[in-house]
């Protein structure tokens, strides 16, 4: 299996471009690793090499994905958000700790962690809800991206009109978070919920506006009419 790691990463070797890593930190406030390879092709690169291993047991397909995210490199841990996500009708609960292994050991900037969140992660709430209880004890974590990953997880199912209580209840845990990636994080969940509940989640910013972070409270209402996003940021 080293070999299909080598494989992946001789790949991206050959596809970097000069341009690509001269201009990828520029979208990082913390020192990242690249190889300068632009995400649509590690995304096709990530599907070609999973043909070489879909036939692996699934705990050998997340151990390969684990080796991936321990290089630290960002396209690797693209590739391994993937693979994982590739094989999500497989999940049981208990890949979770997996997952959340990933978030607390090698996640390291925005992009590996929604990458993970989203799809991974948010997928796996979302076919076993008992598993949000550990979402809520990400929020208490010293690590900003297991904070962030908290709300960042509840994305797609937050558009999908689910888990509003849940959601309300982690932005109010984190609502008064220092760090500009954790209200980013949470504003965006609370803006994806808006798309199903527009008038619970303009309640709820109405509601703690006075101490929400504007970061926040700017990406929880940005889909909302012109009239509500008025009111939200009228100064009380």
């Amino acid at each position: 299996m080293t070999d299909i790691i080598q494989s992946i990463q001789q790949e991206l070797i050959r596809s970097s471009d000069e341009k690509t890593i001269k201009t990828s930190q520029h979208f990082f406030k913390e020192k990242i690793l690249t190889y300068g390879v632009k995400v649509p092709l590690v995304g096709k690169i990530a599907k070609e090499h999973f043909k070489l291993v879909k036939h692996l047991p699934k705990r050998e397909i997340l151990n390969l994905c684990s080796q991936l995210w321990a290089t630290g490199y960002l396209e690797d841990s693209f590739i391994a958000c993937n693979w994982s996500y590739f094989i999500h009708k497989d999940y049981d609960a208990s890949d979770f700790s997996i997952f959340e292994s990933w978030v607390e050991k090698h996640v390291n900037n925005w992009a590996s962690c929604d990458t993970l969140c989203n799809h991974t992660i948010g997928t796996i709430v979302e076919q076993h809800p008992e598993l949000i209880s550990r979402l809520k004890a990400w929020t208490l974590s010293s690590n900003r991206w297991t904070r962030r990953a908290a709300s960042v997880s509840l994305i797609i199912p937050a558009r999908k009109g689910l888990f509003l209580d849940e959601i309300f209840e982690i932005a109010s845990i984190l609502l008064l978070d220092s760090d500009d990636m954790v209200q980013k994080g949470y504003g965006w969940m609370l803006k994806s919920a808006s798309q199903a509940h527009q008038s619970e989640v303009f309640n709820f910013v109405m509601k703690h506006k006075a101490v929400m972070p504007r970061t926040a409270l700017r990406y929880a209402i940005e889909k909302m009419p012109a009239e509500l996003k008025a009111k939200a940021m009228a100064k009380s």
